[in-house]
């Protein structure tokens, strides 16, 4: 963390989840205005970890849910999401974002997952997938192989799993806002893939500019 850091933003998201992806151009237009005043740290959640069973790519919930709010979200702003023909499970894809964490590549790598299953319908739980994703966004893919075949950063994940429940994180996108070191109820939640102007109106009342 940067010594003139002021706001953290902490992210629960899945890359399964289309409002995570929907809200990542607001968080990194976020970064770009306030600089290293501001650190956005993405954790891993699994809305359908196993055993829980995955939805069906072609069942009415899915198809109701983003004809009624992800193709309007998405137009509203500008970005190309398509309704994926897989649901795959998510931990590896999470795996993967962390390894990429560890090589200096998260940010890259964070957002070629989203896209490739948003808007390519790649299986990101794939580990042949999500190897070739990895050396699109710059990763070395047999490192990346390994890791994921030894299950490296499975801790990792978990980790910000087990967290997020001892918050009460039962749905994602969530963003906790806070100065660094602040305790966790100090926290102002921002729940859902909320406009930019409503994040930004946030971060100004947690830095106390309103």
């Amino acid at each position: 963390m940067a010594t003139d850091t002021l706001l953290r933003i902490d992210v629960w998201s899945d890359y399964v989840c289309p409002f995570c992806y929907l809200e990542l151009p607001a968080l990194q237009r976020l970064q770009q205005q306030f600089g290293s005043q501001l650190e956005v740290v993405w954790r891993a959640f699994e809305l359908r970890p196993d055993p829980k069973p995955t939805l069906d790519p072609d069942g009415d919930y899915l198809h109701s849910t983003w004809n009624r709010a992800v193709y309007p979200m998405a137009e509203q702003r500008g970005m190309l999401l398509k309704l994926p023909p897989v649901q795959p499970r998510s931990r590896l894809a999470l795996e993967a974002a962390t390894f990429a964490d560890s090589h200096g590549r998260f940010a890259a790598m964070h957002e070629a997952l989203f896209r490739g299953f948003f808007a390519q319908g790649r299986d990101i739980g794939d580990i042949d997938v999500l190897c070739a994703i990895g050396q699109e966004a710059g990763l070395d893919a047999a490192a990346l192989r390994q890791a994921l075949q030894e299950g490296r950063h499975t801790a990792a994940v978990l980790d910000d799993e087990h967290l997020a429940h001892r918050l009460g994180v039962s749905g994602v996108p969530i963003m906790l806002l806070r100065r660094p070191g602040a305790p966790w109820e100090q926290a102002l939640a921002l729940r859902g893939a909320v406009p930019y102007d409503t994040v930004e109106l946030a971060v100004r009342q947690v830095l106390g500019q309103l």
